[in-house]
């Protein structure tokens, strides 16, 4: 049955408030609720806002084991995209907003983004090193084709000659084939484009304003004609709901002509967890207990497993048996499991109105 207050074409099925920092929590009275349409009337289109941003710094620094990088750039906090299981939902607690409705609806936008880059970048202490974004909101979102924060970002780097690793959803990443083709040249860049279900109907609610499969392979064909070197991220998997098209979305991959693949099975940090519930509950009822169920099997007993090392991969028997399909199937299909290297030896500092003096 579903819910009166979910709001069609958004992902999180809830807005509640976070309480992990105290934060003040008003519950909704059922007796209200029963009357609440007679009352007020269905509820109005949610909007999205974006708030502007203005950061000190950009370059975020990280220590984590578990990924190829040490440094990244979020253009945008919050995404549109309204993906259920966003392991970045999270972040929205810190201001105060709720993980569920407000992280999909109220971004922020950080639009001196290239100017503040520039500005680190040309530090006489910096040492080039790939940058990764998109690793933890998209930086191609649907706002991007209005801020083009992340074409700003782009610019930047290609000037420089500085190496950049791309993640998305989107293919809004092909408006930026022209400077991606000319870092590529240089192996400089480096795009992961992320597939998580071939299915229409399961993407619409999964992932309800991120573009088709369809969209995101032809994208992964553009890129690949263009000789910028692309991966499919089967990202996330989820056991029960989508890992039955692990070999379908690999075939389709090398079909599209992308240099490698790998897949993440789904983390559910934080407020995600009852989040990814409610939306189970709302469109996968029927399985809901069972998909919790291996989940919860890949992750030590718990909803989520926040441990270095583990947390990427899983563990038990499910997390085998995906290791296994997914192995079976890149080899199939010629993939290798060597990691696409970008050079750092062409980095040239931005010269700004004072030369450096060395």
């Amino acid at each position: 049955m579903s819910r009166p207050d979910v709001r069609q074409g958004r992902g999180a099925p809830e807005n509640r408030t976070p309480t992990r920092f105290g934060l003040a929590v008003r519950e909704a009275d059922g007796d209200w609720l029963d009357a609440r349409e007679e009352l007020d009337g269905e509820l109005p289109p949610l909007r999205t806002t974006v708030t502007v941003e203005k950061p000190k710094t950009i370059i975020a620094r990280n220590v984590s084991p578990d990924v190829g990088f040490d440094r990244s750039i979020n253009p945008y906090r919050g995404c549109e995209h309204g993906c259920i299981y966003c392991f970045a939902r999270p972040t929205h607690a810190f201001h105060d907003l709720s993980p569920g409705l407000d992280f999909e609806s109220k971004l922020f936008a950080k639009p001196d983004a290239a100017t503040l880059l520039r500005k680190e970048l040309a530090n006489p202490r910096y040492l080039c090193a790939p940058i990764a974004i998109g690793t933890n909101t998209d930086p191609y979102q649907p706002i991007e084709g209005k801020w083009r924060i992340m074409r700003s970002i782009v610019e930047v780097l290609a000037e420089t000659n500085h190496p950049l690793f791309i993640t998305t959803k989107s293919d809004r990443v092909t408006r930026d084939i022209d400077l991606l083709a000319r870092m590529a040249e240089k192996q400089l860049v480096s795009v992961a484009l992320s597939v998580t279900s071939l299915t229409p109907e399961i993407s619409r609610t999964l992932e309800p304003r991120a573009p088709a499969a369809r969209k995101r392979l032809a994208a992964v064909k553009a890129l690949s004609a263009a000789g910028v070197p692309t991966t499919v991220a089967i990202a996330p998997v989820v056991p029960g709901i989508t890992d039955c098209e692990m070999e379908e979305i690999v075939a389709a991959a090398a079909e599209a002509g992308a240099r490698g693949v790998f897949y993440l099975p789904v983390r559910l940090p934080h407020e995600v967890a009852p989040l990814f519930r409610a939306w189970l509950d709302e469109h996968f009822q029927e399985r809901a207990g069972k998909v919790m169920s291996i989940i919860q099997s890949l992750r030590g007993g718990r909803d989520n497993d926040p441990n270095w090392f583990s947390r990427m991969r899983g563990q038990g028997p499910w997390a085998d048996l995906l290791a296994t399909r997914f192995n079976i199937a890149r080899k199939k299909h010629g993939f290798g499991d060597e990691r696409i290297k970008l050079r750092t030896d062409l980095f040239k500092p931005p010269q700004g109105p004072q030369l450096r003096l060395f």
